[in-house]
């Protein structure tokens, strides 16, 4: 196989493997959010469910959980999961994802002093006013290191998809190189994840520079 049909085919892997990274994180933020509210929720019976799967999602790996939600339509309901594959993978990536997001923003939430809470109730800020104006600005900046790790690492996490024999771009060099017995795909891949990554830290970074209140 020449070079050029090798790299080709790398790059096609690399927009699959992006394209899993874009959804987790479009389906993962919002939903990590929610997790927060559920696991701070003054509801006992709320909270503890919600840190109970919070728990698991945290304590079990990844990998694990891609095989458990792809083949769990088949083992319960004998459904068919021939075109389930990338659902599959899209759910478990961001229910994964959402888990360690949601302690994340719980970190940045409780690190707000308790005067910002007041000092709403005396401007008369509902709720919603309170959390949009006052909280969420806040815990973006406090979050953003812990959530710039935590997207980096699911870069790297999207090679994980071939747990469930999914072609991204690790299963593609993976096949690349016993097909051609050559490390030159396995090569071609680790640049594609560091300059995606670099490009990752670098807008992050970006983030934060906007964000900084003293610069």
């Amino acid at each position: 196989m020449s070079f050029e049909v090798m790299l080709e085919q790398l790059t096609s892997g690399m927009l699959k493997s992006m394209l899993i990274f874009f959804l987790t994180l479009i389906f993962s933020l919002p939903l990590g959010m929610v997790m927060c509210f559920g696991r701070m929720s003054k509801n006992k019976i709320i909270s503890g469910i919600t840190g109970f799967i919070i728990s698991i999602l945290r304590g079990t790996p990844l990998m694990l959980q891609l095989m458990v939600v792809y083949f769990f339509p088949y083992y319960l309901f004998g459904w068919s999961i021939g075109g389930w594959r990338y659902p599959a993978i899209i759910v478990g990536f961001s229910i994964n994802y959402a888990a360690y997001f949601a302690e994340i923003y719980r970190s940045g939430i409780e690190a707000i002093p308790k005067g910002q809470h007041e000092a709403s109730q005396i401007l008369l800020y509902s709720k919603p006013q309170e959390f949009f104006k006052i909280t969420l600005p806040q815990v973006i900046k406090i979050i953003l290191p812990a959530m710039t790790n935590e997207i980096i690492t699911l870069v790297k996490d999207t090679s994980l998809a071939f747990s469930i024999s999914y072609i991204e771009l690790f299963n593609m060099a993976q096949q690349i190189a016993a097909a051609n017995t050559t490390m030159i795909p396995f090569v071609v891949a680790a640049i594609f994840y560091y300059v995606f990554n670099l490009l990752v830290s670098v807008v992050m970074r970006c983030f934060e520079k906007k964000l900084s209140y003293y610069s």
